[in-house]
């Protein structure tokens, strides 16, 4: 687990993604929202990228980019979106290099049983590349909302 924290320069990124290639360096001067999340399609990964497309004209009108990442492939991306009509960039980290940079992949427990898994997890990161919010063990309902307030306030 790293110890990234607001004020620290964010690490920069490029991945597949079933349009190209995505990553932090080409989005200089604009403000990126970094999303991690467990899997494509499940209940509150497809909610909660369901609301950051839905939320992504307010986006651009603050100038950020939305950017979901998860250990998924870039063609299983491909398919989520179009299902979905999801508008949101999604990365696919398959060997979980960045995941693991941003700290985002961590222990959990389920009944009893203790894995690694990814913490889902938002950053935003202005347009000179430094962390200035975190959110950890988020909590689907409104965060989009929550982020979209925090982007419009840089």
């Amino acid at each position: 687990m790293t110890d990234l924290n607001i004020g620290d320069r964010a690490p920069d990124f490029d991945l597949p993604t079933d349009t190209g290639r995505v990553s932090l360096s080409a989005f200089k001067g604009k403000t990126v929202v970094l999303f991690f999340y467990p899997k494509d399609d499940t209940p509150g990964c497809t909610t909660e990228s369901i609301e950051f497309s839905a939320a992504k004209p307010d986006f651009d009108a603050a100038d950020a980019v939305l950017v979901g990442v998860s250990k998924d492939t870039a063609a299983k991306h491909g398919k989520f979106r179009a299902k979905h009509g999801l508008t949101v960039e999604l990365g696919s980290d398959a060997d979980s290099d960045v995941i693991e940079r941003y700290g985002a992949w961590v222990q959990k427990s389920l009944y009893g049983r203790e894995y690694m898994g990814i913490d889902r997890s938002t950053w935003l990161i202005d347009g000179e590349g430094v962390i200035r919010a975190i959110w950890r063990k988020v909590k689907v309902k409104g965060h989009a909302a929550q982020v979209l307030a925090a982007a419009q306030a840089l």
